[in-house]
């Protein structure tokens, strides 16, 4: 592992926007923390990656696991960046959804990257980076209330973290995400795809590596006057339509 490197963990970095942020950081030049809860997958992508020259490590963790979570930070040099991508996805009617749904949809998106955000933060040299993945959804959707709740949630936890930490010059923001080409897209059906994808501005979903771009820029060393703010990488589904 460099140690002259900074340093970035992504969680979810196995798949889908997490790996293609893992690939991009550490082509900028960052040593990457590949963090997922699958071994398998995770040291394949990164042993595919350190194939071609790039620093990665993996961490496999349950971000649930709040004892874990600290032993790993405790273990990693401290980190410019931080990237927290994990998060759950499953649709229910409005009526099925039960209180277990919304548990755990908060305890994945929000209080394991809020409980990851605490421990990195104490250790986070000043002027770091923080990115939270949230989601285009957040402002209202059909089909998912657990879902659309976590990520509002993430979105105040965001501008709260934001407002905490600028005075260490640590910059917090979010992205939100419309349609991208992930696992958790598949978990819609054929005809709620179709429907998603005609209310597209653009007509097509996004690519992991749109995803990816945006958190390149966000933790720049360039980008030092940005915080608290969220920016929508979703083809301009957040410019209106039905919210379905």
């Amino acid at each position: 592992m460099s140690t002259s490197k900074p340093m970035a963990l992504v969680t979810g970095g196995a798949s889908g926007m997490g790996l293609a942020t893992v690939e991009r950081l550490a082509r900028d030049g960052f040593s990457v923390a590949m963090v997922d809860r699958v071994r398998e997958l995770a040291e394949r992508e990164a042993g595919r990656l350190r194939e071609w020259g790039l620093d990665v490590q993996v961490r496999v963790v349950d971000l649930t696991d709040e004892a874990a979570v600290r032993a790993m930070v405790q273990a990693l040099p401290p980190l410019t960046a931080l990237v927290n991508n994990a998060g759950v996805f499953d649709e229910r009617k409005f009526t099925e959804v039960s209180s277990d749904d919304f548990r755990r949809a908060y305890e994945i998106n929000l209080i394991a990257a809020a409980t990851l955000t605490q421990e990195v933060a104490s250790r986070m040299p000043d002027g770091g980076r923080i990115v939270n993945i949230a989601s285009r959804a957040y402002l209202g959707a059909r089909n998912h209330p657990h879902y659309v709740a976590s990520k509002a949630a993430i979105v105040g936890y965001t501008r709260a973290c934001a407002m905490e930490l600028a005075p260490r010059g640590i910059l917090v923001n979010a992205i939100a995400p419309g349609l991208i080409e992930t696992p958790l897209l598949r978990a819609l059906t054929p005809e709620r795809l179709a429907a998603q994808l005609a209310l597209q501005p653009t007509g097509k979903a996004g690519r992991p590596e749109d995803i990816a771009q945006a958190v390149s820029f966000l933790v720049s060393p360039q980008t030092g006057f940005i915080t608290g703010q969220v920016l929508f990488v979703d083809g301009g589904k957040s410019l209106g339509g039905s919210g379905a």
